[in-house]
């Protein structure tokens, strides 16, 4: 697909969840996916985003990550909520501290501070940044995508999507994901964002030590790529002759065969 139909894809995906769905938010992680449907959402309200951002701090960041998020919530003017696991926090149950594996630590840092900000505040569908083509477990997903009221995921009981027509009607309680970047690929990201001149974070682009970010999470488990890509261009010249995956540099994802995919299941990202 050209960018100009993935946009207007996503763009349509946008304002029917807006129009379907009472008390809507859309997660940024602050990186490069969530970032573009976050220009996309501005796009498509002409420059106005009206429903909150949330974003999950597990306080692992790495610091120019959130100065980067505090900086553009500046700039856009942007209402944002963020959620953390306090009480997880407060004991030390985290991996970084010796007391969890990594994912156990992503369950209880991520998917638990997400459900306590949607609990909180009655947010009935959550806007996430997922492609397919990211990860095998994300490619069963749907644009429109219920859970329950535990925020798991029924995989084998999702709802036919076909030309373009998306069940938004469903019954009261239901949790509800909306995927409006799920037909992009990692290299439409970065044309889009050398197209539209969208700014991102300085770890996706080569440092001194011939090394980037392809993907972005917690410091303690997000490792660095080699790469001599130093700008948007590179990037996606590297990325069309490259075989090595998109999350290779995520330690979570190599603890087991299934792991994100249980992670996924009880209602993660």
């Amino acid at each position: 697909m050209l960018l100009d139909e993935l946009e207007s894809q996503s763009i349509y995906i946008l304002r029917e969840a807006y129009s379907q769905i009472e008390k809507l938010a859309m997660l940024w992680s602050i990186g490069k996916d969530s970032t573009v449907l976050l220009w996309l959402a501005r796009k498509a309200f002409f420059g106005h985003v009206p429903f909150p951002l949330v974003h999950v701090d597990t306080t692992y960041k790495i610091p120019s990550m959130i100065e980067y998020r505090d900086r553009l919530v500046r700039e856009w003017k942007l209402e944002l909520i963020v959620g953390k696991s306090e009480s997880v926090l407060q004991q030390g149950r985290t991996y970084p501290k010796g007391r969890a594996t990594r994912v156990e630590c992503c369950g209880w840092l991520k998917k638990d501070a997400l459900k306590q900000v949607l609990d909180k505040h009655h947010f009935r569908g959550v806007i996430v940044g997922v492609r397919r083509d990211e990860e095998p477990t994300r490619a069963k997903e749907r644009y429109f995508s219920p859970r329950d009221k535990q925020m798991e995921w029924n995989v084998t009981d999702q709802p036919p999507e076909l030309w373009d027509q998306f069940k938004t009607d469903f019954p009261k309680g239901t949790h509800v994901r909306i995927h409006p970047l799920l037909h992009w690929t990692e290299v439409n990201i970065w044309e889009y964002i050398e197209r539209e001149n969208i700014p991102v974070i300085p770890l996706y682009f080569a440092n001194s030590k011939g090394e980037r970010y392809r993907s972005i999470g917690c410091a303690p488990c997000t490792f660095p790529v080699k790469s001599t890509a130093r700008t948007v261009h590179e990037i996606v010249e590297e990325l069309r002759a490259t075989r090595v995956p998109e999350r290779a540099g995520r330690a979570q994802d190599q603890e087991s065969e299934d792991a994100f995919e249980k992670l996924r299941r009880d209602g993660y990202m």
